[in-house]
């Protein structure tokens, strides 16, 4: 039961501290609203999407319907999948770089399922509200996905030289997102970072 706990208690974890992140933000921020950690390097912004990761749109309210339910369903696939890594011991770490993705996928999934039916709207001049006598913003499976996470490093123009964007902005990293983004980012990083040591065993033979 150990190897079985480690993981899960990894996604469990992680999906808390995403869903406290989400509802602190929601009920103490107004949209738009952010604050300053590290000056200008690392910022809390408060933004919201219908879409993918990073604040991506996908398709409008069909488009975010199908995307939802694909979502659950490859959540379901990868909860299989960590089930059927521990039983067949593949590596330790590779097994929680597949939970952490999980975990991410579960915390996105949970903001476009339910949010929509228990919180009020977010908007630039109040903060929502949980359990609204009115009702929620939205019906199932069309919430909307908090981000907060904001890390505009790098910051400047790009050359009259360059294509397309001569003389525009650039900053570096732009999308705002949230921990559940980063779980499944690190996630995937590290399986292709470290593949070789992950299926050390399957490559030689």
């Amino acid at each position: 039961m150990k190897a079985y706990s480690r993981p899960f208690l990894l996604v469990f974890f992680i999906l808390l501290a995403d869903q406290l992140v989400k509802f602190w933000i929601k009920l103490n921020m107004t949209l738009g609203q952010e604050f300053h950690i590290l000056g200008k390097w690392f910022i809390i912004h408060f933004t919201e999407n219908n879409g993918m990761a990073f604040g991506m749109e996908f398709g409008g309210e069909a488009g975010k319907l199908a995307l939802t339910l694909f979502r659950i369903l490859a959540v379901l696939a990868i909860g299989y999948g960590i089930v059927y890594l521990v039983k067949h011991k593949y590596h330790k770490w590779f097994i929680l770089n597949v939970a952490m993705i999980f975990a991410g996928a579960m915390g996105n999934i949970i903001d476009s399922t339910f949010y929509g039916l228990i919180f009020s709207e977010s908007n630039y001049f109040q903060k929502a509200r949980l359990f609204p006598p009115e009702g929620g913003y939205s019906s199932l499976f069309h919430g909307k996905v908090v981000d907060m996470l904001y890390f505009p490093i790098i910051q400047g123009h790009y050359p009259s030289w360059f294509p397309f964007w001569a003389g525009e902005d650039f900053i570096f990293f732009r999308p705002v997102f949230n921990i559940a983004d980063a779980s499944i980012s690190i996630g995937v990083i590290c399986i292709l970072l470290f593949q070789n040591k992950y299926f050390k065993e399957e490559n030689k033979a």
